[in-house]
């Protein structure tokens, strides 16, 4: 016991001097900028081109079959690749980093350039050690032919997806640092320019540093080649396999946090732009609104007859209780454009309440509860024919309605000529069947045409202001998605997020804050209903009642159409109550 005693103590003292020393293994960090000094949690390694040259794909041995041959030229592809994206990383430290934090009188804080370049001597290293298992491989490629292990081994640590995700999560903020020192500090961007005209290539510092986040993809689409060229049996297949396995979900995974990081900084730039609205920037600021979708559509007006007003690209963005749509204005510089993108700025545009939003879809009909098609269609072109609301594109739909009247004519048409007595070239029963028949078939071709039109066009129908009366009028906004599975994303969004709002759908618990308030969790679940799981009422039943109700306390019903068994469960419930209590007395 004294011996560990002493043992512990004699740890702990080293451990305690060994951070006075600042060992950096020691010390781990998971943001940037936490200290003056870079600490990363990683044993520097230094790498030397004389001890571990690059590897290098020799001359091909003579009788190599043609598949054989094929799959060296991937070899060198993989090879090649990597030596440029090594060579990237090493331009973005000894050309940009270590001269910015040299400089004097300095350009940027050494604070801000950890911000900038964080993660990247960590991910340097893991790609040296790569490059040096990879000569060896390369070095012994025509004996053994394999190098999928090698992708298994150096790529499903954990260590490359911690150094990668925190480059994808800080990519967005390091962009934006750099946006704003260029705009901010006229030598920062003369220095970006000088470094950009010194290089061979013209590469800017941002199509240095978006190499990481390319890198992956490239490695998958090398290895596919490669195993869609080694033949069944081959002792390198199963390796390629677990190897592609490992990097499409690393990839996946670090595609999800680049996403939800560029949603993160859609939100903060739309609340900076919006900053002069106090009560929708409360809104966009609090914690209880996530985005849950934002995409450019381009908005169209069209005027009575069909003909396009104007167009314009906005940007709309779903969050889970409002709709939001903002003018685009790209504003700045074009030299600092050319250097680093400049993100856009948003003007308030518009915004509605999710549940006073409406999806018009084409065939709905016009008697709607609330009348909100009719509105609509009377605010737009007053489209409408036998009861149903046409809503294609009012051009296409224009020219529907006049060959629809021109077919009522000819109908009339052949009406009379059955009646005449006398034959008459050109004009008989059988032309007329043939000109109603030809506009049936135009009409069908219309009809095709409009449809497809819809299946990119977004209709919405949002309150607008009250008429002189106090009546509430709706606006039909008409978007153009870029593809049709994107119209279908915006409705199916807009309608889980509907459902969400429900009461039903409200979480029947509260966490309570560190200042004794009770607030609402930031997930919410989208649920159907929910029950509590005991009440006092239930406690009086018999012990026979009991299992039905824990089990409606506990079910949580996942889809709409639970509902019905909900209130089919409730309805059983009472009636069994009821029983339950007659029995009692």
């Amino acid at each position: 016991m004294r011996a560990a005693r002493s043992g512990t103590k004699d740890g702990l003292e080293r451990t305690r001097m060994a951070v006075l020393r600042k060992v950096t293994f020691l010390q781990r960090r998971d943001s940037p900028g936490d200290s003056e000094e870079e600490d990363t949690g990683f044993l520097e390694v230094t790498v030397s081109d004389l001890r571990h040259p690059p590897p290098e794909l020799g001359p091909a041995p003579q009788g190599l079959s043609p598949q054989q041959v094929l799959r060296r030229h991937i070899l060198g592809s993989i090879v090649q690749s990597e030596r440029s994206y090594v060579d990237s990383l090493k331009r973005i430290l000894q050309d940009y980093r270590k001269p910015l934090l040299e400089m004097e009188p300095k350009v940027l804080s050494a604070r801000k350039c950890q911000v900038v370049f964080f993660r990247l001597k960590e991910i340097l290293q893991c790609h040296s050690m790569f490059q040096i298992a990879l000569a060896s491989r390369v070095a012994e490629w025509d004996s053994n032919e394999k190098i999928g292990d090698l992708f298994v081994a150096s790529f499903s640590k954990s260590m490359v997806l911690d150094v990668y995700s925190d480059y994808v999560n800080n990519f967005t903020t390091a962009m934006s640092l750099i946006k704003k020192a260029c705009l901010t500090k006229p030598a920062f961007l003369d220095f970006l320019k000088k470094r950009q005209m010194a290089s061979a290539d013209r590469v800017t510092l941002y199509g240095l540093m978006v190499k990481p986040i390319q890198r992956f993809p490239q490695f998958i689409l090398l290895l596919q080649d490669m195993l869609k060229n080694t033949p069944r049996g081959h002792a390198d297949r199963l390796a390629l396999q677990l190897a592609l396995t490992e990097l499409e979900t690393l990839a996946e995974k670090l595609n999800e946090q680049k996403r939800v990081a560029d949603q993160l900084a859609e939100m903060q730039q739309l609340s900076k732009s919006i900053s002069d609205r106090s009560s929708l920037n409360k809104v966009l600021g609090s914690g209880q609104r996530q985005l849950l979708l934002c995409e450019t559509l381009t908005e169209t007006v069209y005027g009575d007859r069909g003909q396009l007003l104007k167009s314009k690209e906005r940007k709309v963005f779903l969050l889970s209780d409002l709709l939001v749509c903002a003018n685009v204005n790209f504003r700045g510089q074009l030299e600092i454009s050319n250097l680093v993108p400049l993100g856009p700025k948003y003007v308030l545009k518009w915004s509605s309440a999710l549940p006073q939003v409406q999806v018009v879809e084409v065939g709905q009909d016009s008697g709607d509860k609330d009348g909100a098609a009719t509105a609509a269609t009377a605010a737009t072109a007053g489209h409408r024919r036998h009861d149903k609301v046409y809503l294609g594109p009012p051009r296409l739909f224009q020219e529907l309605q006049d060959l629809q009247k021109d077919l009522a004519v000819v109908e009339q048409i052949t009406l009379l000529v059955s009646t005449l007595h006398g034959t008459y070239q050109n004009l008989n029963m059988a032309v007329a069947q043939d000109w109603c028949l030809a506009l049936q078939r135009m009409m069908k071709v219309k009809e095709e045409e409009i449809h497809s039109a819809n299946k990119c066009r977004l209709r919405l129908l949002l309150p607008g202001k009250p008429d002189k009366s106090g009546r509430p009028i709706s606006v039909m906004v008409v978007f153009i998605t870029p593809s049709p599975l994107s119209k279908i994303s915006w409705v199916n969004r807009l309608h889980l997020a509907k459902i969400g709002l429900r009461d039903e759908n409200q979480p029947g618990w509260l966490c309570p804050d560190e200042d004794r308030k009770s607030r609402a969790p930031f997930w919410c679940p989208i649920l159907c209903c929910h029950i509590p799981a005991f009440s006092s009422k239930a406690l009086d039943l018999q012990v026979r009642s009991a299992p039905t109700s824990c089990l409606l306390g506990v079910i949580w019903v996942l889809h709409p159409l639970s509902l019905c068994i909900h209130d089919f469960w409730e309805q059983n419930h009472k009636s069994h109550s009821r029983g339950a209590g007659k029995s009692r007395n």
